[in-house]
């Protein structure tokens, strides 16, 4: 599995793509997808919610478990990914391109997000 470079990743297993115009797009590691099993269901915070870096912002339904969504970030959500609503199996298939969940403006980071390198460790243990 390879994390992608220029993502930062927190240890909920999200990852936070760089900010263009101050948005940032937000998503979960092909690690957490595979933990999961075939998602089958994905609950996501509306466009115009604010989000708690930390804090659960939605759900995750596999044919396994419910898992919480967390936010990497604090922020204003300004997207949500409807494909991802419509196909949940792009989580799996897809992680780091069109599996993506939402997008966020944000206005505060914490400092804790993992470089690719930091998240490999992690996950390894």
């Amino acid at each position: 599995m390879s994390n992608p470079q220029q993502l930062r990743y927190s240890k909920e297993h999200e990852w936070l793509s760089a900010a263009e115009d101050g948005v940032s797009t937000v998503g979960i590691t092909e690690h957490a997808a595979n933990a999961l099993g075939d998602v089958v269901f994905v609950q996501l915070p509306e466009v115009g919610d604010t989000v708690s870096a930390g804090e659960t912002c939605g759900e995750l339904e596999s044919t396994k478990s419910v898992s919480d969504l967390y936010s990497p970030v604090s922020g204003e959500v300004t997207e949500v990914n409807e494909d991802v609503v419509n196909d949940p199996a792009l989580v799996n298939s897809v992680p780091f391109e069109g599996g993506w969940l939402f997008k966020v403006r944000v206005t505060d980071e914490p400092a804790d997000l993992l470089s690719a390198a930091e998240y490999d460790a992690f996950v390894a243990g």
